[in-house]
């Protein structure tokens, strides 16, 4: 299990690729931006209806 090894964290290092054992920092910045989205426009919706 190394370098070479597509399932291990180092592998996915060279191999420049992402998965479970390495997710993508991207794609976790862009989710927990949308959450931010959608919790703001409900929460808005929420106040005015009072």
């Amino acid at each position: 299990m190394g370098k070479g090894d597509k399932k291990t964290r180092r592998g996915k290092i060279r191999n420049k690729t992402y998965g479970n054992l390495r997710p993508n920092p991207r794609r976790n910045a862009r989710k927990k931006k949308l959450k931010m989205l959608i919790f703001s426009s409900t929460a808005t919706t929420t106040v005015e209806n009072r």
